[in-house]
């Protein structure tokens, strides 16, 4: 035993040294990075709640267990790792005193139980690892494998390695049962099986292998100490102290903010910056990013999670959330002899492949794959610019990096420092700085959405004072207020808040661009300009409450507002809408036979799902949808696939690879849905081009179309009588000869009566010409469903008559939609580019039909606004539900 005690400890007295000396080096590296002062205040202050997430996140696997094979296979293998460790407590134990068994425990059936179970259960997990890397293996799947360029060589030797460590932990446990030295009876069942297994061979024979085993059993741990520093199972360390110090509840919702010294920045402290510190404005070199940068690098696991769900990389584009932070990595090692040198003296002395690796440029032009470069930058301008921030990658980390973060900091450095970005964000820039949105439009028609509303919007400082006067502000936005498709859901919600009896108030062109674009794009001080004008006129007009209907807006004032000195309760659109909903304040009409039946699938914005965790209000909204049939897309709620417009690439042109905004809408053409429901105007802007080119190819409907949540409940809400076919000319020429003998008939009836008194009376009085109209209607009835006597529809009240309307207001929701009762007229509404089917007449029809049955209107509802106002400027007019069969 003497042999095996020596040969033990030397084996430790070699190879913990070499550990240690990796440990020493890998935290000189790591906190070689900048000051992160929050990351341990935020540790620091929630004690409490830093242990709950090591509970949950690192013992409970909760991330890992989103992906439910795989997890559980790693779950095993994971707590194998925590409850092994009592094993080689014995293991090392047994060096000095054959049979040692732990004190209190170390005889008790249930830990040999425990570590027999684990054991076996670890070999199952290795099993399962083996099989998804060779279902998934990069030469079979290419780019599509989460595993592509990732170092598959050392995951098998670690591999390899644990079966080892099971095998020969089994191994002398198995021998000690045959030589009396093993501490547990039967509950370690799988120890006396193997046990079983030798016991055919002789007492010394079972004494060699148990010393054999137990010298392997350590050996191996050893070398598989080695190997895990130096590769990426350094995670098997690192994961929990990554936990620990990320951002809570996760690294989205909002960037962190530039840090200067520690500090973030700030106007207060922007005047107070050194000529020096500019350059840290943003990530211009590896050693910029803060130590908990450096920890994220470290801590990556190459799993291929965050790739296998990145819109860029699924659309064939340079960016791998992976492959930038291994790149990084192996650059941050690379480098680490140049900065962790003392001085220039030192660098000088270093070899000439070092100090080459120390003045590489962390962004540029790139040798070879964009993605996987050879040479050049580390980090090409085609891989930065390619991101959409929708945090997919963050979602799914199951060690918490924090890739967004790290890319916004590196477009921070590009667009402040070096003035390189991409030149369709000059434009935008400039429309923010001048204008105040990215379009550059006059902040005057930021209340023309509102202008054929019939009722009052109210604006803060014109008609209320500050928002104490009413329930909330609500925020329109730049899309809300500027684009055509995104005025349309801006009416919808306001129609539907004034109809809950909701007071809210806008700030009209006081309100400017919240700076989501500007930061995401890069432009910290652009951002920093609105951030804090918004903030001055919210702290003017006492905003408590924000409604928003953009789900950039919502994220930015919800998340980022704070650091401006403004405590808001900002809520989506959907979630306000949802509350009224259930509160009975909006009730969506319940279906009858005619209503129309309607499958319905959901997109999940980023910035409102992932980002926010609002999932479940728009889906509650659309199961109340009359006639809808809600059915999910594959890849929905975290798991959601970007629509493409994030990360300010709504201004910019996609060049490389396909579309992301067609390889979301083709999932959901896929699921066979009539209407794709959005929850945010750049989804809606982007599933709307990327429906129309799919039409325009032959590969979806062209009565699908992409509407608003907001709208589908106002069509709910209030829904107009099922839709009848258009009448023909001879339907027409029919129905106005019948009116005609009707009218003929009762002007004779009422003549006879008259013929007798005409001695008696001076005259007969004028019969006012809207009299005889009513009395023909009496006595033709109804010609159809849609054209029943004013007098026999259910109304509240008669309304007044009104004059002809030079301009039509619309409101973009599906066809049955009719205008809110009392109102002077009904809103006829379209989608964006609705064909007109044969039940809808287009506007020439429509133009027709009313000048030949002048005295009797039977048309159909119309559904699209072109041909609306095409009859509108011929002299159609429309009308109030109660009243629409009226001549």
């Amino acid at each position: 035993m003497s042999v095996v005690l020596v040969l033990g400890l030397l084996m430790n007295a070699i190879i913990l040294p070499i550990a240690g000396k990796r440990v020493f080096f890998l935290f000189k590296l790591i906190t070689s990075g900048q000051p992160a002062p929050d990351r341990v205040e935020g540790v620091t202050s929630r004690i409490g709640s830093s242990i709950k997430t090591q509970v949950v996140e690192v013992f409970g696997q909760k991330k890992l267990l989103k992906w439910s094979i795989p997890g559980a296979a790693h779950f095993f293998v994971f707590w194998a790792f925590l409850i092994l460790a009592t094993v080689y407590l014995e293991a090392y134990g047994s060096l000095f005193k054959p049979g040692f068994a732990i004190p209190l425990v170390g005889r008790w059936d249930g830990l040999g139980f425990l570590q027999d179970f684990i054991a076996v259960m670890a070999l199952v997990g290795l099993a399962t690892f083996a099989i998804i890397r060779i279902k998934n293996a990069p030469s079979r799947l290419g780019r599509k494998s989460r595993f592509s360029y990732s170092h598959l060589g050392g995951a098998w030797i670690v591999l390899g390695m644990i079966v080892l460590v099971v095998a020969s932990m089994l191994m002398f446990r198995g021998a000690g049962v045959n030589t009396g030295q093993f501490p547990y009876g039967k509950g370690a069942f799988a120890s006396h099986i193997v046990g079983g297994w030798l016991d055919g061979f002789s007492e010394h024979t079972n004494e060699v292998l148990e010393h054999v085993g137990l010298l392997l059993h350590i050996g191996i741990m050893l070398v598989f100490l080695i190997q895990v520093l130096n590769s990426k199972h350094l995670h098997i360390f690192l994961a929990p102290l990554n936990v620990l110090f990320s951002r809570r509840p996760n690294a989205l919702g909002s960037i962190k903010p530039i840090m200067i010294n520690g500090k973030p920045l700030d106007p207060e402290t922007m005047e107070d910056l050194e000529e020096e510190d500019f350059e840290k404005l943003g990530v211009g070199k590896v050693e910029d990013f803060s130590w908990k940068g450096m920890l994220d690098f470290a801590t990556c696991t190459e799993c291929g999670r965050c790739q296998s769900q990145c819109p860029a990389w699924n659309t064939e584009k340079p960016l791998s959330p992976k492959l930038l932070i291994m790149g990084l990595r192996d650059h941050a090692f690379a480098k680490a002899p140049y900065t962790l040198a003392k001085d220039d003296a030192a660098r000088e002395a270093l070899p000439d492949k070092v100090k080459a690796e120390g003045e590489r440029a962390l962004v540029g032009p790139t040798e070879g794959d964009a993605w996987h470069p050879t040479g050049g930058a580390v980090i090409d301008p085609d891989v930065l610019w390619s991101c959409v921030s929708c945090g997919a990658c963050v979602e799914q980390c199951p060690v918490d990096i924090e890739h967004v973060d790290h890319i916004m900091d590196m477009r921070r450095y590009q667009v402040i420092v070096e003035s390189n970005f991409p030149a369709e964000l000059t434009n935008i820039f400039k429309g923010l700085e001048r204008k105040g949105n990215p379009w550059g439009m006059d902040p005057k028609g930021r209340m023309d959405w509102a202008k054929n509303l019939d009722f009052e919007v109210k604006q803060v400082g014109v008609d209320v004072e500050d928002l104490d006067e009413v329930d909330w502000l609500f925020w329109v936005g730049c899309a809300g207020a500027y684009e055509d498709r995104a005025k349309k859901t801006t009416q919808a919600v306001a129609e539907l808040l004034d109809m809950a009896g909701v007071t809210f108030a806008v700030l009209g062109d006081g309100e400017t661009c919240t700076g989501d674009p500007a930061r995401r794009a890069g432009n910290e001080m652009v951002f920093q300009q609105l951030a804090m004008q918004n903030a001055e006129v919210f702290k003017e007009t006492k905003v408590k409450k924000v409604v928003s209907t953009c789900a950039h807006c919502f994220n930015t004032l919800k998340n980022e507002y704070a650091e401006f000195g403004v405590e808001l309760e900002v809520v989506h659109h959907t979630q306000l809408l949802n509350r009224l909903v259930r509160e009975g304040k909006l009730t969506p009409l319940a279906p009858d036979a005619e209503t129309e039946k309607k499958k319905i699938t959901y997109h999940d914005p980023c910035f409102i799902g992932r980002h926010n965790k609002v999932y479940e209000p728009p889906r509650e909204l659309l199961s109340v949808i009359p006639g809808a049939e809600f059915t999910e897309m594959p890849r929905n709620s975290e798991k959601s696939f970007c629509c493409g417009a994030g990360g300010a690439q709504m201004w910019m042109e996609e060049t490389i690879g396909s579309r992301i905004n067609v390889n979301r809408t083709k999932e959901a053409v896929a699921t066979g849905a009539d209407q794709i429901a959005v929850a945010c105007p750049f989804c809606r802007v982007m599933l709307s081009d990327g429906l129309t080119a799919e039409q325009s190819e032959g590969n979806a409907r062209e009565d699908v179309e992409v509407l608003d949540v907001a709208q589908m409940l106002l069509a709910g809400v209030k829904r107009a009588p099922a839709k009848v076919a258009k009448p023909s000319q001879a339907d027409d020429a029919a129905v106005v000869a019948e009116a005609e003998a009707a009218t003929a008939a009762a002007v004779v009836e009422e003549a006879a009566p008259a013929a007798e008194a005409v001695e008696e009376a001076p005259a007969v009085p004028d019969v006012p010409a809207g009299d005889k109209e009513e009395a023909a209607w009496d006595n033709v009835g109804a010609v159809n469903a849609d054209a029943a006597p004013a007098a026999e529809a259910p109304v509240e009240a008669e309304p007044e008559p009104v004059a002809e309307p030079e301009a039509t207001a619309t409101s973009d929701v599906p066809d049955e939609i009719v205008a809110v009762e009392d109102a002077p007229a009904a809103e006829v509404v379209s989608e964006d580019a609705a064909t007109l089917s044969d039940a809808n007449p287009s506007g020439a029809e429509l133009s027709e039909t009313a000048t030949h049955a002048a005295d009797v209107d039977t048309h159909a509802q119309v559904t699209d606004e072109d041909a609306v106002e095409e009859w509108v400027e011929e002299g159609g007019t429309q009308t109030d539900k109660d009243d629409e069969t009226k001549p």
